[in-house]
């Protein structure tokens, strides 16, 4: 009797655990566009658009490898709306001995999967998920017995296990990272290394006109370019490694008022849908650095980006969930402001941020970390709200690497579980890392006043009110020596200037 093995859409990977499992002559695959997935959060168009398309290009890619696959294509009007749905369908039609899946990349379809054997009646096995280095259990092995976890330690473990950038047992170039090279603004020059584009073929193009038509989706589907093939997406890897990849490291956390990729790679895009693998795509920024075509620490932050934090993040989630999710060590209550949808707001930076997610489905770390995020943890807002949020509007969110990015590291309401301390600043830092502030209708040098930068009162508030959690974390000690210096006038101007802007966010 034959198996049937469920691909998930964003498990399109060349090496997928199931292609090994299976027997093309005598087991099936099966995949679906499902009304569910696509819209239990309000998806950003290009990504629904970028998903579809890929998997369409896979199952095809899977026939031609003499693959027996079920498709099911997008129907509103179809019974068929979850993958508990897809596989009923596949069952009615036959007899499988037994359902495999690879490990999936939320915990709702993980529940939802290990209900299926009772549902059913038949055996399901879960495979690893192959687009990973490494593997679940070692990660909670490495951080069984640690008094605290940090992504750091946990990235030098990752470099000894892939040998990437090692000399012998000691890191390349004498250090493990070279942050301190990293931070540097940009003013114009050297010119924005911009992403490839790609063309939609026919495929591609069939996808756009069914999301133009027939969803209600965040953000532009206008000027989709984006790599829907493994193919693809080796070229658009050997083109930031050759374009962007040089001077990556040096302005990685730099941001521009009219540049919505500066050296970025967007190639978060096709590693999270499986369509790069993470050890090619750092083997390919190395043998730029082996060649002289990148420095060190353009190449360990890119690399370090890879191996560290996306792998991380995913030990984090899985080793949490489902209690995770919930975590709210703040106790940020605020609802989001609208504008986070529109982009509607006289804040400089948080408008361009947010028009470019409108028009990409991306922004960059340091927008997403120091300006939308920012944002929403000095304001206070419920880090259900803001996650979703994060989770709907770009092309590379998942819940895997959503989650700890967005309740840990920028919300800090895991506790401090993620990041060692809240990524709270005021706009001096944005006033130093971009040009956003030079055409703002608010002041980056007041704190109170009608015209006074909304981030200066709520940095200095968003301290005040969480002095009992965070005064006796070691970072934060001079912040907090600096709000100490503050006279007792001021103190309560910036109370009730950062009062007003909660009372009064949607016209900000």
């Amino acid at each position: 009797m034959a198996r049937l093995g469920l691909i998930f859409g964003d498990q399109l990977n060349q090496d997928h655990a199931l292609l090994d499992c299976l027997d093309p002559a005598s087991d099936r695959l099966l995949m679906g566009e499902l009304v569910g997935e696509a819209t239990h959060v309000w998806h950003h168009a290009k990504k629904i658009a970028l998903v579809f398309a890929a998997m369409r290009h896979r199952a095809d890619a899977l026939r031609e490898a003499a693959w027996t696959l079920d498709y099911h294509r997008y129907d509103p009007d179809s019974a068929c709306q979850s993958f508990t749905d897809l596989v009923a369908e596949a069952l009615r039609d036959r007899e499988f001995e037994e359902i495999v899946v690879s490990w999936p990349g939320e915990w709702r379809v993980l529940d939802e999967v290990r209900g299926w054997e009772k549902t059913f009646g038949i055996p399901v096995t879960v495979l690893p998920d192959s687009r990973f280095l490494c593997p679940l259990e070692d990660f909670e092995s490495w951080a069984d017995g640690r008094k605290q976890l940090r992504m750091e330690y946990f990235y030098r473990q990752m470099r000894r296990r892939t040998g990437l950038l090692m000399d012998g047992d000691q890191p390349r170039g004498g250090a493990w990272n070279f942050d301190r090279d990293n931070r540097k603004p940009w003013r114009g020059d050297p010119p924005p290394a911009r992403p490839m584009r790609f063309k939609p073929d026919e495929t591609t193009a069939e996808v756009l006109e069914l999301v133009a038509d027939k969803m209600d989706a965040f953000g532009s589907l206008d000027d989709f370019d984006l790599p829907v093939t493994p193919t693809q997406a080796r070229q658009a890897l050997a083109h930031f490694i050759r374009s962007g990849l040089p001077h990556f490291g040096d302005f990685q956390d730099a941001m521009a008022d009219d540049e919505d990729w500066l050296f970025h790679s967007r190639l978060s895009f096709s590693m999270n849908l499986g369509l790069l693998d993470p050890i090619e795509v750092c083997e390919a920024a190395e043998r730029a650095l082996d060649e002289g075509q990148a420095p060190i620490n353009a190449v360990e932050g890119f690399i370090r980006q890879v191996i560290g934090w996306r792998e991380y993040v995913r030990g984090i989630y899985w080793m949490k969930m489902p209690a995770y999710a919930d975590m709210n060590e703040l106790d940020s209550n605020e609802p989001l402001p609208a504008w986070y949808w529109t982009g509607e707001t006289g804040m400089r930076c948080l408008a361009q941020t947010i028009d470019a997610t409108r028009r990409n489905a991306y922004a960059h770390h340091i927008q997403r970390l120091m300006v939308t995020g920012n944002f929403a943890l000095i304001f206070g807002v419920l880090p259900r709200e803001i996650c979703e949020w994060y989770l709907a509007v770009y092309a590379d969110a998942y819940d895997w690497v959503e989650l700890p990015n967005t309740l840990g590291m920028v919300m800090h309401a895991d506790g401090g579980l993620l990041g060692s301390k809240p990524y709270a600043a005021s706009g001096k830092y944005i006033q130093r890392m971009s040009n956003y502030c030079k055409q703002c209708r608010y002041q980056v040098a007041d704190t109170v006043g009608e015209k006074a930068c909304p981030f200066n009162a709520l940095y200095w508030d968003f301290l005040d009110r969480n002095r009992e959690r965070l005064e006796s974390n070691q970072r934060m000690r001079m912040m907090y020596r600096n709000l100490d210096r503050m006279d007792s006038d001021k103190l309560t101007a910036i109370r009730e200037r950062a009062a007003w802007l909660r009372e009064n966010a949607d016209s900000l």
